[in-house]
């Protein structure tokens, strides 16, 4: 019964929990390196209807001239989050570890701010 209870959503939780992730098509206009960790870089992001700043660890995996103008995958609906001092307004999504890593990416091109589902 104890099993059967935790499975169940508790009052207005939706039944899917990734219907709480705002996942979203974004593309990187600027890049720069962190000003306090060598392995992040600070991101300008469009979103289409706005632009952010992302945080990200992928420094060690690409150079900021690679990356700008590419169309990627973010989770838009975080908290904003302060790293290292620079305040991150999403995260980008990535696959694998550190040198060996992918950023994740639509396979067409789509408008920035385009919802993943």
């Amino acid at each position: 019964a104890a099993t059967e209870a935790a499975a169940k959503p508790a009052g207005n939780e939706p039944k899917d929990p990734f219907s709480k992730l705002e996942i979203r098509v974004g593309r990187i206009e600027v890049v720069n390196d962190h000003p306090n960790a060598d392995a992040l870089f600070a991101m300008t992001v469009d979103l289409g209807s706005e632009q952010r700043t992302i945080v990200s660890g992928i420094a060690a995996a690409y150079a900021p001239e690679a990356l700008v103008g590419r169309t990627v995958v973010l989770l838009a609906n975080l908290k904003p989050a302060k790293i290292r001092g620079v305040e991150s307004h999403g995260m980008l999504l990535a696959a694998g570890e550190k040198d060996v890593l992918a950023v994740l990416a639509p396979d067409r091109d789509v408008p920035p701010g385009t919802k993943i589902r």
